[in-house]
């Protein structure tokens, strides 16, 4: 009924009407009485051969268009996103390991094919990131899986596996009877830093060292990653951080990488956003980079383990 509002305030005519949206001229005036007897105003009243609008139908002419353009734009789905125009902001939530093994990468793709996005990452504030992406204050997150509100979506990325890290000369590590190997005593009684942005003093190495019975020293916590591995480059300490960030810093740190001498578990990584998003262009072509650039780590571990 509003389109046909619409199509008579421009033509005057209910033939015309019927004409410019597809209907007979019977149902046009069908519909014009419905139109009075909903909104209690004649709306078109005929003079001679052509249909003059009160001044009540004239002040909704505006606005109703506007209404209309508006209904079609929503309807007509999701608009083609070209990167090399785009002028969007993306602003990404997730530990600073993004930032050494994503943010570069990223930046690179956004130079050459989208010079006019501008990406954010922030800080994974643990336990709120679900109301950040609720209240739009990042558009998505990187973390382990999880369970989620209902309107949560995930996209799996890369398994994480875990690695210790210690500087290279290090005196405990070098008197090892087998190099490269170290034995659940050692690892126990040596200094340890953990990552925890809350400075928690357990995390997931502890949970499987209970579960033989052991347990171990932790000495300093960190809320950045490449703060832990900074502080077990010059000093003696140790730390537990994830495999595909220690093998990257390794060389430019000094350090060496071990295998725990626990079995760990190994989290899925992924996206998270709000549902809303799901189907907008952008965000699809955000997820798609940061899949294709973090897609390797998966492939590496596959290919390592």
């Amino acid at each position: 009924m509003l389109r046909v509002l619409d199509a008579l305030l421009e033509t005057r005519s209910a033939t015309h009407a019927g004409q410019r949206i597809g209907l007979s001229q019977p149902a046009v005036s069908a519909a014009l009485a419905r139109l009075r007897a909903a909104l209690n105003d004649p709306l078109l009243i005929r003079i001679g051969p052509r249909l003059e609008p009160t001044d009540y139908a004239l002040s909704l002419a505006e606005p109703l268009r506007t209404l209309l353009d508006q209904t079609e734009s929503i309807l007509s789905g999701p608009p083609r996103f070209d990167p090399s125009i785009a002028d969007d902001r993306f602003r990404l939530s997730g530990s600073d390991f993004f930032a050494e093994m994503l943010m570069p990468q990223l930046a690179e793709k956004i130079a050459q094919e989208a010079p006019g996005v501008r990406i954010q990452l922030v800080d994974l504030v643990p336990d709120n990131f679900a109301g950040a992406l609720e209240r739009q204050d990042v558009d998505l997150a990187m973390v382990p899986q999880m369970e989620g509100p209902s309107w949560m979506e995930w996209q799996p990325m890369f398994r994480a596996r875990f690695s210790m890290i210690a500087r290279r000369g290090h005196p405990r590590l070098a008197a090892l009877p087998t190099p490269g190997e170290i034995d659940i005593d050692t690892f126990c009684d040596l200094s340890h830093v953990l990552f925890s942005p809350e400075g928690n003093l357990a995390a997931m190495a502890d949970a499987a060292l209970a579960k033989v019975g052991r347990n171990r020293r932790v000495v300093m916590t960190l809320p950045v990653m490449y703060g832990v591995c900074s502080a077990v480059a010059e000093t003696d300490y140790v730390a537990v951080v994830p495999d595909q960030l220690a093998r990257k810093i390794s060389t430019k740190l000094n350090l060496q990488v071990l295998p725990p001498p626990v079995v760990m578990p190994e989290p899925m990584i992924g996206m998270i956003w709000h549902r809303r998003r799901t189907n907008a262009a952008a965000h699809i072509w955000i997820r798609g980079v940061i899949a294709d650039i973090l897609a390797p780590l998966d492939a590496y571990r596959q290919a390592d383990g």
